[in-house]
């Protein structure tokens, strides 16, 4: 070897061990795997000079390679396409999980030409590696050159081979770690969100409203008379239906939307940049979906639930995020009381801090259903005080107690106060 190929050959082994070391620093320092795999991909490109690069991943759900990245001539259209395994040069690599070197892709029968097709580009060499991590194929990292570019090299081949290896172990890990995240934020038995995502979204999307000017609305939703399914049927059928509900309820929202099961039969909707208006139709649509649904058909049933729903948008009905949910939810057993498998909208807030729930009982509004002397059991509306259940997140205080004779303390009953004015 010449002095001036050893020097080119020392000089390549530097930019290579520069560059893993680069990776490695990535791996250790986020778990964010958008940032690591942008890392490993401008690497790509400084050691190898591709005209092009991609890095393709498998869709857990679907099954099929996607584009995560793309970059060079025609990129864009490619990050629309996804091929099947064992289609083209990338899915062959994907499906055997064994690199291929390709010189001259008019001699090999494997290469998908419908892509140079879609991009208006004209392949010659392609070098393409998979992404293994504990066996398991991930994706395929693929450099492609031009007609007028060099034919990839078996030392190319090796670089993407040692390249695919970190990028490997960074996708695992990311994934690993967001798994994680959404199983604390994840209820386990429906697969929506749980009360704990609620109150951090809740307050991030009224922060949001605050900033932008723009609605944030909530709906709250219980299952009528739930427990009746679970004495007639067993938790195991309300289990599954309670899967059903959310699916349903994730079903009947925008991408942007969010779903949350807020405890027992209680579900929540948050409604970004949503009005009353919208709040409403999305409600009256949600009720009578659940009317025409009949739930647990494959497991020979024909189980019908209704809800009772209650809105509350912000900032018409609230000022804080804890007073958004105390109005939908006190909107929720308004519904409730008017016979429930109903809509309420929330009390304005009729610019009291406190919200509805602190303004004055002779300036509330007074529903038709509301007696005095009934017990609170039987009036769930949005103008009595508070009910029984102690929940600092929705501000309720605990019934009033009285200290028996033999010291035990017992509970009062709650009657409705929302027509003494009357």
């Amino acid at each position: 070897m010449n002095p001036a190929d050893l020097l080119a050959a020392m000089t390549r082994t530097v930019e290579q061990l520069a560059a893993y070391n680069d990776i490695a620093k990535a791996l250790t320092s986020t778990l964010e795997l958008r940032e690591v795999l942008n890392l490993m991909m401008e690497k790509v490109r400084s050691l190898l000079r591709p005209r092009n690069w991609s890095l393709l991943l498998q869709d857990e759900r679907t099954g099929k390679l996607y584009f995560e990245i793309a970059v060079g001539e025609g990129a864009e259209v490619l990050k629309g396409l996804q091929l099947t395994p064992g289609e083209g040069i990338a899915g062959a690599v994907f499906s055997t999980g064994t690199a291929r070197l390709v010189e001259d892709v008019t001699r090999d029968p494997l290469f998908a030409s419908r892509f140079d097709e879609v991009s208006a580009f004209r392949t010659r060499s392609i070098v393409a590696v998979p992404l293994i991590a504990r066996g398991r194929v991930l994706g395929v990292i693929e450099l492609v050159n031009g007609a007028t570019d060099r034919p990839f090299t078996q030392d190319d081949l090796m670089a993407l081979t040692a390249i695919s290896d970190f990028a490997a172990i960074a996708i695992e890990n990311a994934r690993n770690f967001r798994r994680v995240q959404e199983l604390t934020i994840t209820d386990e038995h429906t697969g929506v969100y749980n009360a704990r995502h609620l109150r951090a979204q809740l307050e991030h999307e009224v922060r949001r409203s605050q900033r932008f000017h723009h609605p944030v609305s909530l709906i709250f939703l219980d299952l009528d008379r739930f427990k009746a399914i679970n004495d007639a049927h067993g938790h195991l059928v309300g289990s599954a239906v309670l899967k059903e509900v959310g699916e349903l309820l994730v079903s009947c929202c925008r991408q942007l939307d969010y779903v949350f099961r807020y405890g027992g039969d209680e579900f929540a909707l948050l409604l970004v940049e949503t009005g009353t208006d919208g709040a409403m139709t999305s409600a009256t649509r949600i009720r009578d979906t659940f009317r025409n649904r009949r739930f647990q058909e494959e497991a020979g049933l024909d189980l019908q639930v209704t809800a009772s729903l209650g809105v509350a948008t912000y900032p018409e009905h609230a000022l804080s995020s804890v007073d958004l949910v105390r109005a939908a939810d006190f909107a929720m057993y308004a519904a409730k009381a008017r016979g429930r498998d109903d809509v309420c909208l929330a009390v304005p807030h009729a610019d009291l801090p406190g919200g509805a729930a602190m303004m004055p009982r002779k300036s509330r509004p007074v529903p038709d259903d509301c007696r005095p002397g009934r017990e609170r059991a039987q009036c769930w509306c949005c103008a009595c005080p508070p009910g029984p259940e102690a929940d600092p997140a929705l501000g309720r205080a605990p019934a009033p107690s009285t200290r028996t004779t033999n010291g035990t303390v017992a509970t009062a009953p709650w009657r409705c106060t929302c027509a003494q004015s009357l």
